[in-house]
């Protein structure tokens, strides 16, 4: 599953290289994609190419919701037991998908922290200010709490309640699945910083909203 906002240039790709580790995996599979109100019109180029495939699923929000909420718009919308999310932005390899497979059956939930950051020097002093601060607040040991690469057990779903609409969500699910007594576990990856562009994930307006709800979150636990 991954959600799609300023990804014109990589949809296809990202949709290509999924089906070819997924038949790799001869399992039942699908591709859920959500457009996220993406200006680029990235869904429609989605909703073309699921013409000619059977397992893939294209769901439009009418206007940008947030990364967040495009997330949890994919996992209700997710039958397989499994849900593999990455982004749309083919940042992240989808043939890591076989790395945390390995973990599967000893996890509920399996993150990834980046063996090293590829990234303008103001985006990995950002990314480390924000590890450290989790996991002060929160009493966590994640690595790299960040990354947009995951495998989520669907059932652990509904144990937690994920309210984030920013790219906290990824936080979020980690902490609330680790609080809750649920398995996480964590897999180093390599990833591909888009040369395009720039990525919506790390723009002043979620910056903002992640501190929110990331304090949010912290004053709700401290008055339970």
């Amino acid at each position: 599953m991954f959600p799609l906002y300023k990804d014109r240039r990589t949809v296809k790709k990202m949709i290509f290289k999924s089906q070819k580790v997924l038949r790799s995996l001869k399992k039942k599979n699908e591709i859920v994609i959500v457009d996220d109100g993406c200006p680029e019109n990235s869904g429609l180029i989605a909703r073309e190419i699921s013409k000619s495939y059977k397992n893939v699923k294209v769901i439009f929000h009418k206007k940008n919701l947030g990364y967040g909420a495009a997330l949890k718009t994919g996992f209700k919308n997710c039958k397989s037991q499994w849900i593999f999310q990455t982004d749309g932005d083919a940042e992240y390899d989808v043939n890591d998908l076989k790395k945390l497979i390995k973990l599967s059956n000893k996890s509920d939930l399996i993150i990834t922290y980046r063996f090293k950051k590829k990234y303008r020097t103001s985006r990995i002093i950002i990314s480390w200010i924000y590890n450290a601060i989790l996991r002060v607040l929160f009493l966590t040991n994640f690595k790299d709490i960040s990354t947009g690469s995951r495998l989520i057990k669907k059932k652990m779903l509904k144990k937690i309640k994920l309210k984030s609409k920013s790219p906290f969500i990824g936080a979020e699910l980690a902490i609330k699945s680790k609080f809750s007594g649920l398995k996480v576990n964590e897999v180093g990856i390599h990833t591909y910083p888009r040369t395009f562009g720039t990525g919506s994930t790390v723009s002043f307006k979620n910056i903002i909203l992640t501190i929110e709800e990331m304090l949010k979150m912290y004053f709700s636990y401290k008055r339970d």
